[in-house]
């Protein structure tokens, strides 16, 4: 099933709303849809969902409806799939946030040692 934009949007905002407010704090720049895809630069298979940001614009996320849409179509997602995907990869990049704040960095290392395994994996399923 693939969603519009316009319907991930609501799903996410309802999804968004569900979290307790304090986990927000800091958050200036909120929870961002964009609407590209972020494939891998090895793997194209493997999308980036959401990325965390702490920049010169403040603090923010940003999740990709393209990146989505392309795992729902390779993975034939339900609705409830599109639900489940949404809210794990938000609790995901909303942890980075608290993550940041308290000065630590043990989802980046964790991020950083699965994307290591996955492209492995990948290259190997290739040849």
């Amino acid at each position: 099933m693939l969603l519009t934009f316009d319907q991930v949007a609501e799903l996410l905002d309802e999804i968004i709303e569900s979290f307790p407010p304090p986990l927000f704090e800091e958050l200036n720049g909120g929870v961002n849809l964009l609407d590209e895809a972020v494939p891998d630069p090895e793997i194209p298979r493997l999308y980036t969902m959401g990325h965390y940001c702490h920049d010169y614009l403040g603090r923010y996320i940003n999740l990709y409806y393209g990146s989505f849409a392309a795992m729902a179509k390779l993975e034939f997602w339900t609705f409830e799939d599109w639900k489940y995907q949404l809210r794990k990869t938000s609790a995901h990049e909303l942890t980075h946030h608290m993550e940041t704040r308290s000065g630590l960095h043990a989802l980046d290392d964790q991020d950083a040692e699965e994307m290591a395994a996955w492209r492995e994996e990948r290259k190997a399923e290739d040849g």
